[in-house]
């Protein structure tokens, strides 16, 4: 919310139908109101281009339900179906063609959350990985914001926030990785999974929460799961460290 004064144009004609001092009013309150914990709004896989279309307007809906102040994405933001270790399908898009669609899908994405945590998929490293596999060294290949045109997202393997770690989940789900590191754990990856447990002893408390995905199921790039359980639509908010919550869609 703006102050007052900001509200001006420059001939000097209120935007605001408000007294100053009842925009202060209500602009104080807020203020105060404002929270004071971390909340972070955790979105799952997108695969991008081949997510969902009404995920992101259940994500963003999901962020102002809970008041959140913070976002991170899980991981997979990209899908590159036409270079995958997976048979592409011989139908599809190449991969040049691939790429600049996911590009204006993640723009979206970037637009509505310009400053994000991004914990990195095994689909995100495919590009990397076929490069390793054909003897390409690493200084050739740029950066993920280089390509994707997110200069503010934090690209990284896990991060801790308030004692919590977040990962993408190759290495073993949400509930493995809080038990066997002692300390509260959200992970994405694994596409039919969406679960908060809690693992309590005599002198701790941690939690496993596994995030739902966004991935649309009906699209070419999916149908290695036809046969799989249905998949998880949802997304997760974690408060203060302490409340986690899963937020599924009602599909």
């Amino acid at each position: 919310m703006k102050k007052f004064n900001d509200l001006y144009s420059d001939t000097g004609n209120p935007k605001v139908r408000l007294s100053e001092k009842e925009y202060n009013i209500i602009y104080n309150y807020r203020e105060k109101e404002k929270p004071k914990e971390r909340r972070i709004l955790v979105i799952g896989d997108l695969h991008c281009p081949f997510e969902r279309e009404d995920y992101f307007d259940f994500c963003l809906e999901t962020y102002h339900k809970y008041n959140c102040n913070q976002t991170l994405l899980i991981g997979d933001i990209l899908d590159s179906h036409a270079y995958s270790y997976h048979e592409p399908d011989p139908n599809g898009m190449s991969a040049g063609d691939e790429l600049e669609l996911a590009k204006k899908h993640v723009a979206k994405w970037y637009k509505q959350f310009p400053i994000a945590d991004v914990t990195i998929g095994n689909h995100d490293r495919l590009a990397s990985r076929k490069a390793f596999t054909g003897g390409i060294p690493k200084q050739w290949i740029k950066s993920y914001n280089d390509v994707l045109n997110t200069p503010n997202w934090n690209w990284v393997e896990s991060v801790v926030y308030d004692n919590v770690l977040y990962e993408h989940g190759e290495g073993g789900q949400a509930r493995t990785k809080a038990k066997n590191n002692m300390m509260s754990s959200v992970c994405g990856h694994t596409h039919t999974e969406a679960y908060v447990q809690f693992f309590v002893g005599k002198k701790y408390k941690v939690f496993g929460m596994q995030i739902g995905c966004g991935v649309d199921d009906k699209s070419y790039s999916a149908a290695y799961a036809k046969n799989f359980k249905r998949q998880a639509i949802g997304c997760g908010v974690v408060i203060n460290g302490k409340t986690a919550i899963n937020c599924m869609m009602d599909l």
